[in-house]
């Protein structure tokens, strides 16, 4: 196994790569041409560029007014937007109010001043037939939106 060592080992290496480069000419008969760019055209048209990865991110245009939802959990009043209640009753006990509000379903809540209700309201006021709710938002860039939206109370007719 004294083959490989030493100045062997170089001889080796440089017949291995002499037969890779003459082995070709034998069996073709000459070196294969050299193209040059050009040589070749790369038709793109109805084919996929072959340079764009195949997998790509999501467009990165951020859109400033877009506005940006919090990520704190919901609870209580919070899971309700407005729309989705039906202001039935307002009761005032000397300086406090409370309304109270049903959902689809027929269940009722009781609102007070103050009380968050939705993704970004807050009862605001609560008068003598309407609710006040007041909605914060705060866009991508910086600046708060803000929008009342009101719960009137409906009377019933008399039916006769």
């Amino acid at each position: 196994m004294q083959f490989f060592t030493g100045d062997n080992k170089k001889r080796v290496c440089l017949l291995l790569v002499l037969w890779l480069i003459a082995a070709p000419i034998a069996v073709y008969g000459a070196v294969a041409p050299v193209l040059t760019p050009s040589d070749f055209t790369y038709v793109l048209e109805n084919r996929a560029d072959p340079f764009l990865p195949f997998i790509s991110e999501k467009s990165t245009s951020v859109d400033l007014n877009e506005i940006v939802e919090s990520e704190e959990p919901l609870t209580g009043m919070q899971l309700f937007e407005p729309g989705q209640l039906r202001l039935v009753a307002l009761l005032r006990v000397g300086s406090r109010s409370a309304a109270m509000v049903e959902d689809f379903t027929g269940k009722g809540y009781v609102l007070r001043e103050g009380m968050p209700i939705g993704r970004r309201g807050v009862v605001k006021q609560i008068a003598a037939d309407v609710v006040i709710i007041e909605e914060k938002a705060r866009t991508r860039a910086g600046k708060e939106i803000v929008s009342t939206i009101e719960m009137a109370l409906k009377k019933e007719e008399k039916k006769e």
